[in-house]
């Protein structure tokens, strides 16, 4: 445990590290890449490029200074990060890299402020935390080598099918190349990609599996990711599987990861209410196909939004899914709907995905709520539902970026 000198001394500099947040954690990364460039396969230089990745640490780090005294409150927030590490193979051998080079950028960047008692305090809390993640990362590493047709590290599977569901999604169905099963998971789970890269090394990314489990495949359907500004390079890894990874080819997949998933144990009477915004769609796809069947007589509400037609992806097997089963209602909302949309009926309303429009759907607000998307599409939901005062265990969402970006104004969280 730690002292109360060292909880004392972490909090008093929390004020400070907030201030000084993305400073420092641009710093660590740049100190870290140089020092020991054999960790840059680990993180998304897409992500640090737009600094993402640093806002993200220094919320982490700005709320374990703020919680060390009551780490219970943190208890989603190391899952959430214990997956993710599991999902890009993160191993105790690593941790003291990280903790070196975070203790140095400290006292680099704070100067002063960063006496020898800080640092020291800083050690430990770093330690402490970092014995917390390497314990459940080590259990769900466990978890993946036992499980039937489990695996661990990655494994080589095959492209068996490649099918477009829009004009910029494309999914992956992908079997185990010495063949075999692929294990259970949890729908709204991830798998994790691995990739060579431009420089020589392998790259990661995560996508989720839009497919119920008990399949012979997993299906992954990813976007393809174009650069958001003129200069700005398209996404590497989107973009090679799109115009570079054909049916036979194979591709290094790791086990299924993520704590933003639907328990199929659990059986409530309450509507069960999927919304998501462009690619997002992707885990309550999964969600879905999955509800349907092992909840077949739960009222289910999937509500998405897309830009138009062109980017609406799984739109037929969803006008589908509706048609044959009583308990579900599908509504699509497009924001930027064509001519084309308008003269075949092929939505439901336009605009965007708000709090009115969810409550004109579901019969009462008392429901389970699932989201994902994009930013401003899941702060808008997240902080309508806050409104409503929707019990947090009943709000489940895949975030993708920092979670402080969810707050309004963006603060540090205590």
């Amino acid at each position: 445990m730690l002292t109360d000198q060292t909880i004392a001394t972490v909090k008093a500099t929390a004020p400070i590290l907030e201030q000084h947040g993305e400073l420092l954690t641009r710093h660590f990364y740049k100190r870290m890449f140089e020092k020991n460039p054999e960790v840059g396969p680990l993180f998304n230089r897409t992500n640090q490029e737009k600094g993402s990745q640093q806002k993200a640490l220094a919320a982490a780090i700005c709320a374990y200074a703020a919680n060390i005294d009551n780490l219970e409150v943190l208890g989603g927030a190391v899952e959430l990060i214990a997956q993710k590490h599991a999902s890009l193979q993160i191993q105790p051998e690593h941790y003291p890299i990280v903790g070196e080079n975070l203790l140095a950028s400290i006292r680099e960047v704070l100067g002063e402020g960063a006496t020898d008692g800080v640092i020291q305090a800083w050690s430990e809390a770093y330690g402490f935390l970092a014995n917390i993640l390497i314990g459940r990362e080590r259990e769900i590493y466990h978890q993946h080598q036992i499980a039937p047709n489990g695996w661990a590290g990655f494994k080589k599977f095959r492209v068996a099918r490649k099918e477009m569901e829009s004009e910029v999604i494309t999914s992956f169905y992908l079997e185990p190349q010495e063949g075999g099963a692929v294990p259970a998971f949890m729908p709204g789970q991830y798998i994790t990609l691995r990739v060579p890269s431009p420089c020589g090394h392998t790259t990661m990314r995560n996508y989720s599996l839009s497919d119920k489990p008990g399949q012979p495949h997993f299906r992954i359907s990813v976007k393809r990711e174009t650069g958001p500004e003129a200069g700005t390079p398209d996404g590497f890894v989107s973009n090679f599987l799109h115009q570079g990874v054909n049916v036979g080819d194979s591709l290094e997949v790791g086990p299924p990861c993520g704590e933003f998933f639907l328990d199929l144990t659990e059986k409530h009477q309450r509507p069960l209410v999927l919304i998501s915004g462009g690619v997002g769609i992707t885990p309550t796809m999964s969600m879905l196909l999955s509800a349907l069947e092992v909840t077949p007589d739960r009222e289910i509400y999937f509500i998405h939004a897309a830009l138009n037609g062109r980017t609406h992806a799984f739109k037929n097997t969803l006008r589908d899914l509706a048609a044959s089963r009583k308990n579900l209602k599908v509504h699509t909302r497009y924001s930027e709907a064509t001519d084309g949309d308008r003269a075949t009926n092929g939505f439901d309303s336009e605009g965007f995905v708000d709090g009115p429009l969810i409550e004109s759907l579901i019969p009462s607000r008392d429901a389970d709520y699932y989201f994902c998307g994009p930013k401003p599409f899941m702060v808008n939901i997240y902080h309508q539902l806050l409104e409503w005062g929707i019990p947090a265990t009943q709000v489940h969402l895949e975030f993708f970026g920092p979670r402080q970006g969810l707050q309004k104004p963006a603060t540090c969280p205590v």
